[in-house]
């Protein structure tokens, strides 16, 4: 838990309870289209073996799915399922016209080949935005479905800042997943960006001359309070469980009471970015549901 009493300058950024609004205001939106239109927002997920971790990902989005009245479809396979299998399921969810939505959960085992199951995905129905066409869209300009983390971290920068235009912001991290996205979201809403990563120089004089800073490494705390910039907001992608005593605990790529000190706004870890993520996953449920129908995409549904 942080030790919010240490760090009383920066605004917390809840995002626990920005996805608890969200999810509701994507409950609203649904019941209005199965009223209106008939329309019943469907979303497949997809295990493929017992990883603990991936089992609590995969229960949480079932479950807030179903809960915002979603049509939710939750197929589990065993971990020696072929890769073969895998595909034909996800031929079936791309032809069943009931489901506009196909999650496969991440990572896989290794015998089968991550690249060549987000391949099979239909690009309309790719809800975890990791498609190569999705991937180009979103390189262009286009709309096409985003990765759901980047989407919430531009969520949540709206509602702390407002306006982004003419922002200075970096993103620590080049991942497909997280890095690359979110630095071509926040190009789009025209703040000047710059990625940085393992062979950045001086990569804390870089970070403390930006008002944005969004660290995506995957390393425990790793960015500290003297790499902000006073007043600029801290987005926190990281979440790394770390021994602490007898006990393990959660903890960001942000050292958090010390950014908290400096920083303008922050989100915590746990309670920050984690929980916009499956909201975000279910907006871009309903966002692929309204552009199959060719209906206007809601606004709780872009970044």
């Amino acid at each position: 838990m942080n030790d919010l009493s240490r760090a009383p300058a920066a605004r917390i950024i809840d995002g626990a309870g920005f996805a608890a609004r969200l999810r509701q205001r994507l409950a609203d939106r649904v019941a209005a289209l199965k009223s209106a239109q008939g329309l019943h927002p469907g979303l497949a997920v997809v295990l493929v073996g017992d990883d603990p971790a991936s089992r609590v990902y995969v229960g949480s989005k079932v479950k807030h799915a179903r809960e915002a009245g979603f049509l939710s479809q939750d197929h589990r396979l065993a971990a020696a399922t072929p890769e073969g299998e895998l595909l034909a399921l996800i031929r079936r969810l791309n032809a069943d016209p009931a489901i506009h939505g196909i999650l496969v959960q991440l990572p896989l085992p290794k015998h089968i080949d991550q690249s060549r199951v987000i391949a099979a995905i239909d690009p309309a129905k790719d809800v975890d935005g990791l498609h190569v066409v999705n991937a180009g869209m979103l390189a262009a300009g286009r709309d096409g479905l985003v990765p759901c983390t980047p989407l919430g971290c531009m969520m949540l920068l709206r509602d702390a800042l407002g306006d982004l235009r003419g922002r200075e912001a970096v993103v620590v991290g080049r991942s497909a997943l997280v890095g690359k996205p979110l630095a071509l979201l926040l190009l789009a809403a025209d703040c000047t960006v710059t990625i940085a990563h393992s062979k950045t120089r001086d990569l804390p004089a870089l970070c403390r001359s930006k008002d944005i800073l969004v660290a995506a490494v995957g390393r425990p705390e790793m960015v500290r309070g003297d790499w902000v910039k006073p007043g600029a907001t801290v987005i926190d992608v990281g979440i790394n469980r770390v021994p602490r005593g007898e006990k393990s605990v959660l903890v960001g790529d942000v050292a958090f009471a010390e950014a908290a000190a400096v920083a303008g706004a922050i989100t915590p870890v746990p309670g920050g970015v984690g929980p916009m993520t499956v909201a975000c996953l279910l907006a871009n449920t309903l966002k692929a549901a309204c552009l199959r129908a060719g209906l206007p995409v809601p606004p709780e549904a872009v970044a």
